[in-house]
């Protein structure tokens, strides 16, 4: 059959599939301006009720004392082969065991784990990074550069970086969708796998697609597809508020706080423009049922 034949028979499914592509992002750009005139309308109360905190967020110089405390782990750094991004993490029982590796949320960091790090050091290698625009690691301007691909690909090039073959990978929320991505695209480097407080995507978007309440309480996730305007309404009352139901609202500590100030850095280029979603609750999921026991590393 000629070319030009199939072009014309294919021509009116692909204009009706442009058609409807065009049609669900305006969707999305109508509810995230919708969201945002909400949201904007709250930090503006905010802002006039404790006008004290400011406008904008104070950048701080000098992190908190508590991400320096030796006592939670060594405190270093790792240039991942695949993209050169130089990423922050945070070792404690190198030695002791297998590599037990941690995957923060949104908006965290290495520090959510500080517990975890203490509770399992003395049986296992564990390993608490700062994924890709967080905190001390590399953050690129650009939001291509932020694709689950990508955030795929800094996961394994950590484990191989550390001298590992495999992991127990334990995750939360934001870093727990790429370790369910992770965990199918590589599972000969996953040993076992905690999740916390997530789902995988597939099953996430069919739940929300049979309750919509589900929608509404992720509504954030439309306000966070528009550029600048995200990070200017966090960053009001100096970043004491978060979209009410966001992962972190509420909660002012140094989980949350970068290195030169918290939530966000100045600086640090457009932000996480990937959908962020708040997962039906209901527990931990694990992978590969059965005991954490200390075993020899790789």
């Amino acid at each position: 059959m000629p070319e030009l034949v199939v072009t014309a028979l294919l021509a009116p499914s692909r204009l009706t599939l442009k058609l409807l592509r065009a049609f669900m992002w305006s969707l999305v750009f109508s509810a995230a301006l919708v969201v945002a005139a909400v949201y904007g309308s709250i930090a503006l109360t905010h802002v006039l009720c404790r006008p004290r905190r400011g406008c904008c967020g104070r950048p701080r110089r000098i992190p908190p004392a508590c991400l320096s405390d030796p006592a939670l782990g060594e405190h270093c750094f790792l240039t991942l082969k695949s993209s050169g991004i130089r990423l922050h993490y945070v070792s404690a029982g190198r030695g002791n065991g297998p590599l037990m590796l941690f995957l923060h949320g949104f908006p965290e960091n290495w520090f959510s784990w500080r517990y975890q790090l203490q509770e399992f050091q003395s049986r296992f290698h564990v390993v608490a990074v700062d994924m890709r625009g967080y905190g001390s690691s590399d953050a690129p301007k650009d939001v291509d550069c932020y694709t689950i691909d990508l955030l795929t690909a800094d996961i394994q090039d950590v484990i191989l970086g550390l001298g590992y073959s495999k992991c127990i990978l334990v995750s939360h929320d934001w870093g727990a969708l790429l370790a369910w991505n992770f965990s199918i695209y590589y599972p000969s480097l996953v040993d076992r796998m905690v999740v916390v407080s997530a789902a995988p995507m597939s099953v996430y978007q069919d739940y929300a697609m049979r309750h919509i309440g589900q929608l509404f309480r992720s509504n954030y996730v439309f306000l966070f597809q528009l550029p600048w305007l995200p990070e200017k309404l966090l960053s009001m009352s100096d970043f004491q508020e978060l979209p009410p139901g966001a992962p972190g609202a509420g909660h002012s500590h140094p989980a949350a706080v970068g290195k030169e100030g918290p939530l966000l850095r100045p600086g640090a280029g457009g932000g996480h423009q990937q959908p962020l979603c708040a997962w039906p609750t209901g527990g931990s999921h694990t992978a590969r049922h059965g005991t954490l026991d200390s075993t020899e590393p790789p």
